[in-house]
């Protein structure tokens, strides 16, 4: 025990409980298992210790002890490639993929989660030896609600307008609204689109975002996320019963075609509004430097 041992504690537990916090199974699944969770927690656990004993070496002049930082930035590059390489294994198997957009987005999000961790537990422990342990409690609320709030992201709902809209045919062609989705030839499978289907138009709220939404990796998280949720009236090698997206190339607009099994179009709204918009897929074609 010296007068290290203290602060090196309170950074390591605060460290270690803002990843607990930033661990959430959601809607997406992901993380669901228990290993999984165990995998996280654990670098979460390495990540705040690095991010403390940062100070006390810093404060003894061992200056050669910090540069342990590189490496656990190196180890957790690797944290990125596991994630992004256990969900692209896990996507192959899945009715409606998440894409490779939304992986990477995904994969960004863990590792980045913790160079957090490091940062808050090197700001809480520099705060407990520097001042006190009142101002280091004051930093871990403050690191929490920051985290939180970089947590939230930007939703589609910021960025579009979504409205229900009627499925049709006319002939063979499959219309959500007046944007065609595809070709429908068997009257069988055009029966149950009518009945199981939905549609909905996405409008951008700008000319910029008709870039973002027409990334063909954010239409894929789209149909992802509603089909996670409500389900999906499709099994493997029913080509015609695939959820799809297509866009109306005069206004930017986009048609949602779904197939859930719980048809409800009031909480599919809700679902495509909540669909997080991702970082790879945003484009500003009108911003300047």
């Amino acid at each position: 025990m010296n007068e290290y041992t203290y602060p090196i504690l309170f950074g390591i537990v605060v460290g270690t409980a803002l990843r607990v916090f930033m661990l959430r199974t959601d809607y997406r699944q992901y993380p669901t298992y228990l290993h999984g969770k165990i995998i996280h927690l654990s670098l979460g656990f390495i990540a705040a210790a690095l991010g403390t004993i940062a100070i006390p070496s810093i404060m003894e002049k061992e200056f050669t002890a910090v540069t342990f930082l590189t490496l656990a930035a190196s180890q957790f590059r690797e944290v990125r490639n596991m994630e992004r390489n256990t969900l692209t294994e896990m996507d192959a198997f899945e009715l409606v993929p998440r894409g490779n957009t939304y992986i990477e987005g995904i994969a960004v999000a863990f590792e980045s989660r913790n160079y957090l961790v490091i940062f808050s537990s090197f700001l809480v422990t520099l705060c407990y030896l520097a001042v006190n342990i009142w101002v280091a409690i004051a930093a871990a609320v403050l690191a929490f609600v920051l985290s939180n709030i970089l947590m939230s992201g930007s939703k589609l709902s910021d960025i579009v307008s979504v409205e229900h809209s009627e499925l049709s045919f006319e002939g063979a062609g499959l219309y959500v609204d007046n944007i065609y989705i595809m070709n429908i030839g068997l009257p069988e499978r055009q029966e149950e689109i009518m009945k199981h289907g939905m549609g909905f138009v996405l409008t951008p709220k700008s000319f910029s975002i008709r870039s973002t939404i027409a990334n063909l990796g954010q239409r894929q998280a789209i149909l992802h996320d509603v089909s996670v949720t409500l389900g999906v009236f499709r099994d493997s090698g029913t080509p015609a019963l695939v959820p799809l997206i297509k866009r109306d190339l005069n206004d930017g607009r986009i048609g949602v075609f779904i197939l859930p099994q719980v048809k409800d179009p009031e909480r599919a709204k809700e679902i495509i509004s909540a669909v997080p918009v991702l970082e790879n897929a945003i484009q500003m074609p009108t911003k300047k430097r």
